[in-house]
């Protein structure tokens, strides 16, 4: 097979455990994962997107097969189930789809941008070229109080309160996008490299959908979003 410059890897899975079959249920008028398969197919700079799965024949009722851009792969059986490590499934598929560069997403994040993937694409070939990182990864910005069980303080001085904007920020992983090469993959085994650089994306693009109330939160903001763009 022969090398891509960058391939985004969507894995779906046919089983979910705390929203029933998510990948493939509708929000907003399509399933779940055409949200996020459509927005990667609109990024030039993505020449192919592999989807590794237990469904393929869930994805072909839904209407999705193999095309020139999206590479549907099998799951193999010994990788499959809730407890397998996602790190696992990635490295089946960088074993078989050589590329230059891995972008890494889920159906579960139906709202990200075409732009802030464009963006991050753009931040990681930066920080390969200068050398400042070998990897990347999106997170959330976090300014606000937090405590631990026993109600003491962790980033903040109860007896001398500032604003919250003012506070030091702290970063969240949203779990939205890795980027990396298969190099950095193999200094960890992981998504994340040894040397990785964090990339903020906007909070109404990072809505990960892990529970029912995530669902609800989504659904709102692609119907509402749907709405102004019929306007």
């Amino acid at each position: 097979m022969s090398n891509h410059e960058t391939v985004a890897l969507l894995p779906m899975k046919a089983h979910s455990e705390r929203v029933s079959g998510k990948n493939f249920r509708p929000l907003a008028g399509k399933p779940l994962f055409s949200w996020i398969l459509d927005t990667l197919l609109a990024v030039p700079d993505i020449d192919l997107v592999v989807i590794n799965t237990d469904a393929r024949q869930i994805l072909a009722d839904n209407g999705l097969v193999d095309s020139d851009r999206v590479l549907i792969r099998d799951r193999r059986p010994d990788i499959c189930g809730d407890l397998v490590s996602m790190n696992l499934i990635l490295a089946d598929d960088i074993a078989n789809v050589p590329a230059e560069t891995y972008l890494m997403t889920h159906t579960t994040n139906p709202l990200l941008g075409r732009d802030s993937i464009a963006g991050a694409l753009a931040r990681y070939r930066q920080a390969i070229d200068s050398g400042d990182g070998d990897s990347l990864f999106t997170v959330n910005r976090i300014q606000t109080r937090f405590y631990r069980t026993d109600g003491s303080a962790v980033n903040h001085d109860p007896n001398n309160l500032i604003r919250t904007q003012d506070l030091e920020p702290w970063f969240e992983e949203n779990s939205c996008l890795y980027i990396f090469s298969a190099d950095s993959f193999a200094t960890t085994d992981a998504r994340i490299g040894r040397k990785p650089v964090q990339f903020e994306t906007p909070a109404l693009e990072s809505i990960d959908i892990d529970t029912p109330d995530d669902w609800f939160l989504a659904e709102a903001v692609a119907t509402h979003q749907q709405r102004q763009h019929d306007a």
